[in-house]
């Protein structure tokens, strides 16, 4: 069987190493893996090797958008149809992270390998500076923070994000604002089938937010290089990759010490104690129907093989920095020393279980880019209201959805 792996050197080093160990256990079976090709997207590549017929049996680096575009054109197998998929999810501890990748066929398409559930990075030292010995909450929290660092630091700002303001940047929509929007509706679907179905009293008090953080010169939407890590902004979102980044660039950045990480914030009535939802950049594993059957079954065995086991997640962890799509990442002592080596980390891996997939449709890109066209733009221009442009996305939303 061929299996690609991510275009990326640690997680294609975890994929050969799981292959080797299984292959000496299995002297009767090859896997080969390679990692797939990365000009001009993974996607692409993918879809290329189908059209062409390239062997392929299996991969990684699936989200549900483009597995939606997948299953749309028969591409993938249904994992829950095959044998052992409810025992492996439930060895897991996954049950509620699947439920989230179910497609309207019912089925399971995708296997989640990873899930990376966005946080929010503070500046501690310069906030403690402010006279705050923990982080805000809430949005109106963040408005009186950013009155108190106006005061004192003119030049400075709350946030700091330019693509903002940047609608063919689609993907950035996944954590400027999907993270806001799966907190403040509790993780509420925003599209069912080929419908909106978004809370809409959550996307105009996100858009709201962000509009009065602009309006009061909290926010800046320009050009700047690292603005929390040199400290001209104190807030910013952030996933697990940021961690090594610091690590070897920002080595004075230390989690739990001048910066703190926190679940995103929410609107001033969300309850208190009640844990925000937030979006999580999460990636799974597929099997191609072009396979044949019996490369199908020996991909499911290997994967099966892989995912059943915590001490292959915790190698997962170690080599690639991103958490493991379990449920028990925080309770089973395979991961306990690890993590406490590693507190940035641990703290993602104790938001999995709250990380709310992207939507499942095949026209992601032209939506999201819309999004930003129609919703996000114009109400940080001032041109129009957060629920007018609610309403002008929706009716662009729904010519895409309808052709």
């Amino acid at each position: 069987m061929v299996f690609w792996s991510a275009p990326n050197p640690t997680q294609e080093k975890f994929w050969r190493t799981m292959a080797q160990e299984y292959m000496k256990d299995h002297p009767g079976v090859q896997v080969d893996v390679s990692p797939m090709p990365e000009s001009p997207s993974s996607e692409a590549g993918i879809l290329t090797a189908l059209a062409s017929g390239t062997k392929l049996t299996a991969s990684e680096n699936v989200f549900v958008g483009f597995g939606a575009q997948l299953v749309k054109s028969q591409a993938i197998v249904p994992l829950d149809t095959l044998q052992g998929y409810s025992d492996l999810i439930r060895s897991r501890k996954a049950e509620q992270l699947v439920a989230g990748w179910k497609f309207p066929d019912g089925h399971q398409y995708i296997l989640p390998l990873y899930s990376n559930a966005m946080l929010y990075a503070w500046r501690m030292d310069i906030l403690k500076q402010l006279g705050y010995q923990e982080p805000p909450r809430t949005y109106g929290e963040i408005l009186a923070l950013g009155q108190k660092l106006k005061s004192k630091y003119p030049d400075k700002y709350v946030l700091a994000r330019k693509v903002l303001v940047d609608p063919n940047s689609w993907w950035e929509r996944w954590f400027d604002f999907f993270t806001l929007y799966d907190a403040a509706s509790d993780g509420a679907p925003f599209l069912n089938g080929t419908e909106v179905v978004a809370d809409r009293a959550a996307v105009t008090k996100v858009m709201s937010f962000y509009k009065e953080l602009d309006d009061k010169g909290y926010l800046l939407t320009k050009d700047a290089t690292d603005p929390f890590e040199t400290g001209l902004a104190v807030w910013n979102v952030v996933g697990p990759w940021t961690l090594p980044y610091w690590k070897e660039k920002y080595p004075e950045l230390k989690v739990g010490d001048n910066v703190v990480l926190t679940p995103p914030p929410v609107p001033d009535d969300f309850p208190a104690g009640k844990t925000p939802k937030t979006f999580a950049d999460s990636k799974g594993v597929v099997i191609y129907r072009n396979a044949s059957p019996a490369e199908q079954q020996a991909a499911w065995e290997f994967i099966k093989w892989v995912l059943s086991d915590p001490r292959h997640d915790l190698t997962w962890l170690e080599m690639t920095g991103l958490p493991p799509a379990r449920g028990d990442l925080t309770t089973d002592p395979v991961f306990r020393q690890y993590l406490a080596q590693n507190p940035g980390l641990a703290q993602y891996a104790g938001a999995v279980p709250t990380g709310v997939p992207p939507i499942q449709n095949e026209k992601f890109a032209d939506l999201y880019t819309l999004m930003g066209e129609r919703l996000m733009v114009p109400v940080l221009t001032g041109r129009k209201s957060p629920a007018l442009a609610f309403d002008d996305m929706k009716a662009a939303w729904a010519e895409v959805l309808k052709r």
